[in-house]
């Protein structure tokens, strides 16, 4: 009897050890993604035990904005993950920044998410990785394509049932009207129209999306060459980098034409796969067309979380990661050795614009 009780007992410690929330640091709150999880709903899981943030004004609105209570602020990032010890630190701040955050984490054990691009340049990028690697932390980017159910369609039926056949071509549309046009904040301003905090401006701030879901779809193969051009549309507005890009991924038998600008006619995130056999657009969140049939028209799907397996909540993702629930493959969307590549991607781009010509890999 004893014994059975004890059983229970420990069954139902470990029960509230396992339920306990994932505890959090934010680093850097410049951001406008910072509303992610900021604004998340309580759910329960993640519990936000600090923030690093060393613009006081950029926190104090934070605190209001989001009802913070001021003493979880810190402008010091190595007494904050001292201070209040979080499994994991989600960075928030310019893209310039993430190496910083990853140095200061990934020594005291202490697992990263950043946001997309991983880095700004390619040394960055592959310190960074070597980092995590060294101390056995993860290191997560994330897209918000990677939540869309209709990529995630797109992908299973690639691979499942190879739908569109052998991919020939991909094109990946990406943006909105600006930054400033559709009211981001002076704060996440300053730094997204920044060569060096940014990388760069349309280029970096949209080409990495396309970037990230071909290396996806080629299983981390890197292209022969990297093409691209960039354009100053509106030089009055964002005078230090570039509004608009377009990207040519070559890998010789298939090409990848990424359309990254701060001048589109609306907010888009779309993607078509082209193959010898047929197509498939992901043409927002829930939309798939797809058509494989001379003889049959295109078909427009509404797809949702519940038609495809899709974590539609990146914190979601990023817990069953930590509790091994789910096995992270090296050329996943928001593994490090893809968004390694798509800095090398990226940083071939910017390149090729600067020489007008292609940069061989």
């Amino acid at each position: 009897m004893r014994s059975v009780f004890f059983t229970f007992l420990l069954m139902h410690i470990f029960g509230c050890i396992m339920a306990q929330p994932l505890r959090v640091a934010v680093a850097g709150v410049s951001h406008g993604h910072a509303a992610f999880i900021l604004g998340r709903p309580d759910k329960g899981d993640i519990q936000i035990v600090g923030i690093y943030e060393p613009d006081t004004a950029v926190a104090r609105l934070r605190a209001r904005q989001y009802h913070l209570p001021q003493n979880i602020f810190y402008t010091n990032l190595d007494k904050m993950l001292d201070a209040v010890k979080p499994a994991a630190v989600l960075a928030f701040g310019s893209i310039k920044a993430h190496r910083e955050v990853v140095e200061a984490a990934a020594p005291r054990g202490i697992h990263i998410m950043v946001e997309k691009p991983l880095a700004t340049t390619v040394a960055d990028a592959e310190y960074m990785e070597s980092l995590a690697r060294r101390h056995k932390v993860q290191l997560l980017t994330d897209y918000e394509t990677s939540w869309y159910p209709s990529v995630a369609k797109t992908f299973q039926l690639l691979e499942d049932s190879s739908y569109a056949g052998k991919i020939r071509k991909v094109t990946v549309n990406d943006g909105h009207q600006g930054p400033k046009e559709i009211g981001c904040g002076p704060e996440f301003l300053n730094w997204l129209t920044d060569p060096v905090l940014n990388g760069g401006g349309a280029l970096m701030d949209f080409g990495c999306y396309g970037a990230n879901l071909m290396t996806a779809l080629m299983k981390n193969r890197l292209p022969v060459s990297v093409t691209a051009v960039a354009r100053h549309f509106k030089p009055q507005v964002y005078p230090k980098v570039e509004d608009d890009a377009t990207i040519l991924v070559d890998y010789g038998d298939v090409q990848c034409t990424i359309q990254a600008s701060w001048n589109w006619s609306f907010s888009r995130k779309d993607m078509e796969v082209y193959g010898d056999k047929g197509y498939l657009i992901a043409a927002d969140k829930n939309t798939l067309v797809q058509r494989n049939n001379e003889r049959m028209p295109a078909v427009t799907r509404r797809i949702t979380a519940t038609d495809i397996p899709v974590y539609e909540d990146p914190f979601r993702y990023l817990i069953d990661v930590l509790n091994g629930k789910v096995n992270m493959p090296a050329y996943g969307l928001y593994a490090p050795a893809n968004n390694v590549i798509v800095v090398r991607i990226l940083a071939a781009a910017r390149e090729s614009v600067r020489t007008g010509k292609a940069v061989k890999f």
